[in-house]
């Protein structure tokens, strides 16, 4: 089997999980052996928030997701204009690295 033949991966996409989750807030924990990224839809003015969706990534993988990120947000700024980090009225707590997964 040839390199182009290995890189050749079928991705398949059902019918549910094609609609999308809407998410407008994002909170990281990590350990050594991988990151958690819990994807959040958080109303304006609600003290409550749901995680709609979680993944679990190896550091690897982080760091070429985190890649693969720089490198679209480029090209939509580019195409685009530049994203602007805050809405008026709408302010979402600031949530880093937790340090535990």
């Amino acid at each position: 089997m040839d390199k182009q033949q290995q890189n050749n991966i079928q991705i398949e996409l059902t019918d549910d999980v094609a609609q999308g989750v809407y998410s407008n807030l994002a909170v990281i924990a990590h350990s050594s052996s991988e990151f958690v990224i819990d994807f959040v839809s958080l109303l304006p003015g609600s003290p409550k928030a749901k995680v709609k969706s979680r993944i679990v990534l190896t550091p690897e993988h982080a760091k070429r997701l985190m890649h693969a990120l720089i490198d679209n947000v480029k090209k939509y700024e580019s195409q685009n204009g530049e994203i602007q980090l805050h809405q008026p009225g709408f302010n979402p707590p600031i949530v880093g690295p937790i340090g535990q997964a």
